[in-house]
């Protein structure tokens, strides 16, 4: 029994480093396009909105004398690298996938064309949205949300290295317990950080559940969409 037939999965780019510090490892690859197989087995329409924090993070420019701007397009570009390596991967794996990019880079990538976007969806191609929203001082986690909406997605899952959203920073702090589900206006009231204030805005506006998960976990996508309880639901 699915319950969830249109998804958007939000991955951080730190996500495919996995444990070498940077760039981008092929076992990490492999363990998402795995994941991402058996839901597309199971007849779920999968799309993906990739970071870039592996490769480079716009807010870290101004450290190094690069203007916000020029490097929020930096690490657009490097969403699109992402989304490449995920495509490959994919498509090793007998997925049939589409890139698109919210910046203009033909050779590579389709430009972003919702409509098209969804029909790719409906004939069971996995989309790998890539570049952000195309618009400097955007996350991907806006990304994720505005796309989201745009295609009809009925969840979006962030995967992340933790199971789920805790009272405090279960890596720093030992007492901390994880909520099962929360309401948005919980989450804001909490001070409880999901994902950027844009991003979660559009959301709430929206009726789009957001499920934070343990990605790390071979089996939490495939136990998600089938409707068990995994990690934290906010809705």
């Amino acid at each position: 029994m699915i319950k969830y037939r249109r998804i958007l999965l939000k991955l951080s780019g730190e996500s495919l480093m996995g444990d070498q510090g940077f760039g981008i490892q092929a076992t990490m690859l492999q363990h998402y396009a795995e994941q991402v197989k058996e839901l597309v087995e199971l007849g779920v329409e999968v799309a993906i909105v990739i970071g870039g924090g592996n490769i480079f993070r716009g807010l870290q420019a101004k450290d190094s004398g690069i203007e916000r701007v020029q490097g929020d397009y930096m690490g657009m570009l490097a969403t699109v690298i992402n989304g490449m390596a995920l495509q490959s991967a994919l498509e090793n794996n007998g997925i049939f996938t589409r890139l698109i990019s919210a910046l203009t880079i033909n050779q590579v990538a389709e430009p972003y064309i919702r409509r098209r976007a969804i029909r790719h969806l409906e004939k069971g191609r996995v989309v790998i949205f890539s570049a952000g929203t195309g618009s400097p001082y955007f996350t991907t986690d806006s990304a994720a949300a505005l796309r989201a909406n745009e295609i009809g997605a009925e969840v979006i899952l962030k995967g992340t290295r933790v199971d789920g959203i805790y009272t405090a920073d279960p890596e720093k702090d030992p007492t901390a317990t994880r909520f099962e589900t929360l309401t948005f206006d919980q989450v804001l009231s909490l001070g409880l950080n999901v994902m950027d204030t844009t991003a979660f805005t559009l959301c709430q506006e929206n009726d789009i559940p957001i499920i934070v998960f343990d990605i790390n976990d071979p089996d939490n996508l495939k136990r998600i969409v089938e409707g068990e309880q995994v990690g934290t639901l906010v809705a």
